[in-house]
């Protein structure tokens, strides 16, 4: 069980440092001496961290193209750590929809815009059969439609938005929360 906590810690970093590289410099802080100084600290503003310019412009793939599941993985993958937004579809936060209409319209895939409306466009897929790429839908409040979703990224796990005040984060399908109130699996891309 550790040696594979491990490994998918291992697996999410390569990949987060392989899609992101080092973007970031250290900021360096001026040096203020004593109590003499009048002036307020220095503030800076929070780094915005900057993806790679082919989650913007990729060409489009097609029903022939391999590897569709996986690139929605790693895209999805590396929006972790990005702020959620309600109704956000883009690079300064996302939904949970969002997050999934981004992904794949940046592959050329016209998919629906909400949870509910993907899960009915969606090719139905076997948990069993979960390949990465693959949509993960929940019922997280009371009503009888999904409420959430998620991309499936291989071994157990998967992207999602959470909610307001949160970032995109990577979490297992067997989570306390989420795990139960899984409610369908399914599939958008072409050539599924």
């Amino acid at each position: 069980m550790y040696g594979t906590r491990q490994s998918v810690a291992a697996f999410v970093v390569t990949m987060l440092v392989y899609l992101t590289g080092c973007v970031s410099s250290p900021v360096h802080e001026p040096q203020v001496q004593g109590p003499q100084s009048d002036n307020p600290p220095v503030q800076y503003p929070e780094p915005t961290p900057v993806l790679p310019e082919s989650l913007i412009s990729e060409p489009v793939v097609t029903a022939a193209s391999p590897g569709v599941g996986d690139e929605i993985a790693l895209r999805a993958i590396s929006l972790v750590g990005k702020p959620y937004r309600y109704g956000g579809a883009d690079l300064q936060g996302f939904d949970c929809s969002g997050m999934v209409y981004f992904i794949h319209l940046a592959l050329g895939i016209e998919v629906p815009r909400t949870a509910a409306d993907q899960q009915r466009a969606a090719m139905s897929v076997a948990k069993s059969a979960l390949q990465p790429g693959d949509l993960l839908f929940f019922r997280t409040t009371r009503a009888t439609r999904t409420s959430h979703v998620g991309v499936y990224v291989g071994e157990n796990r998967f992207v999602h938005a959470p909610q307001t005040g949160k970032l995109i984060e990577l979490r297992t399908l067997d989570d306390q929360y989420y795990g139960p109130r899984l409610v369908g699996t399914g599939r958008l891309y072409p050539g599924s």
